[in-house]
This record gives C-alpha cells, structure tokens and sequence, in this order.
C-alpha cells in the first residue's frame, strides 16, 4: 500500500511562472522516535537572466528529467536548503561536474555523517555575495537544529521555502496513524505551517524567525514553493500571515 501519494507526473518539469519550474520527486523517509514518516519532495528550478540554471533542494534525477533540465540550459548552482535536503545532491554534481554547490550551515556535517556528499564549493552566509545576486533575494533563518536558507524570485515574485511550512493533504495520505500525525503536527493541510516538533527547535530564536518572516512578507511574494505538501499558487501573502502565526507579532 502506498503511505503516501506522490504529485503526479514525477521527475518531470512543472512550469510555475516565465523562467521558472518545479519538479516533484518520489517520497523519502526520515527517521523519527524510531518510526519512519514519509515526505514527498519537490525541486524548484530558476533560470536566471544569463541562462544559467539555479537548481533548489535537487530530487532524484531520472535520465528523462536530465534531457528536460538539458533542454532548457546549462546548470550552474546546486543549493542544498539546510541540513535535511540533500541526498540527491551528489548525483547532480556527477551528472553536472562544472555545476558550483552551495550548502546552507549543517549540511555538510550532516551529508559526511550519513556518508553523503560533502564536498560544497562554499557555504551559504547571510553576508554573502553570490552570482545570483540581484536575481534572488537569499535569507538565512537559524535555529537551533537546522538554518534554512529562504529565496525569493524578485522577476515572478515567487518566494522558495523549504522546511518552515509543510502542508499535506489528507487525501494524499493512506495511512490513518499518519494522517492523525500529521494533523497533530499541525502541517495538515488547508491550516499547514511548520510542524510544532521542528517548530520548538526555533524557540530560542523566535525574535529572528519573526523578523525573518517580516521581510518575506516585505518582498510581497505572488506565490510560495515549498517542498512538502500542497505549494501555494496564490495568495502568497495571507498564506505567510496564517502559517506563521504561532509567532509574536505576526497576525493573520
């Protein structure tokens, strides 16, 4: 039986805005008080204004998915989002050898201790420049288990996350015990937001996640990508509003 329904089609590209596209992958397990919960993933490709792609959270890559990537352009940056989305990095970077990697803080201890790649080209800092720059706006969000990098898309005012919000469908899940879980958690859908367990390991940084979420709101993103769950093709900014909620001074 299948836990959970993947988006169909998978492994292919899904055209979000001009210049933009998602593709949803198979479902991963990530190990959890010694069960194993299920989390369909997505990438979210950006190509940028010199034609280069800009590859985000990389699903696994099929050889009919690389024609579709080919076809549109050259590889240029691999992202790796934080310290839970990475394993189908090392792939790419076998199929893609001149493609720069870039790795949010904690990947690459993490990738090394689950024998993954570990060899990024650089970290992400919130100081930094980038050859993206002026195309994507980049924002690290720190917490005390993981630090996401956040983007948004300033051409199609389409902001990127990963982690921070997760949004299941019921109906995509098979399996009562995760359905109960997932509502529990607080990630179900039409009401998903970031689950209360990751949500407790930024209690010691709820003044940065706050402010963080201010300048996402300030970029007045159109849409919001994430890789978990049902993604937000509209009304970008009363969905930040009513996701993030659960911290002070963010209101619905």
């Amino acid at each position: 039986m299948t836990v959970v329904e993947t988006y169909e089609p998978t492994g292919t590209l899904k055209s979000v805005a001009d210049g933009v596209w998602i593709a949803d992958g198979s479902v991963i397990e990530f190990g959890y008080f010694g069960l194993k919960f299920p989390f369909p993933t997505r990438m979210t490709i950006v190509q940028l204004a010199d034609g280069g792609l800009w590859v985000h959270s990389p699903t696994e890559l099929s050889p009919s998915l690389k024609n579709e990537v080919d076809a549109l352009g050259r590889v240029r940056y691999l992202i790796a989002p934080n310290r839970l989305h990475y394993w189908w990095v090392e792939k790419w970077v076998a199929a893609y050898p001149d493609a720069v990697t870039y790795a949010a803080p904690g990947v690459q201890e993490q990738a090394r201790d689950n024998g993954r790649f570990a060899d990024y080209n650089a970290d992400l800092a919130a100081d930094g420049e980038y050859p993206w720059s002026g195309e994507l706006e980049m924002l690290l969000v720190p917490g005390s288990y993981l630090t996401e990098a956040v983007f948004f898309h300033d051409a199609t005012r389409t902001l990127v996350i990963t982690d921070l919000i997760q949004n299941y469908e019921r109906e995509k899940i098979a399996s009562p015990f995760f359905r109960f879980m997932t509502r529990l958690s607080g990630a179900a859908d039409p009401d998903g937001k970031m689950p209360v367990d990751l949500r407790s390991t930024f209690f010691f940084y709820r003044e940065q996640m706050t402010e963080a979420v201010r300048t996402m709101i300030s970029w007045r993103p159109r849409r919001i990508i994430i890789a978990h769950g049902r993604w937000y093709e509209e009304n970008a900014m009363t969905e930040l509003k009513r996701a993030f909620r659960w911290l002070p001074g963010i209101s619905r």
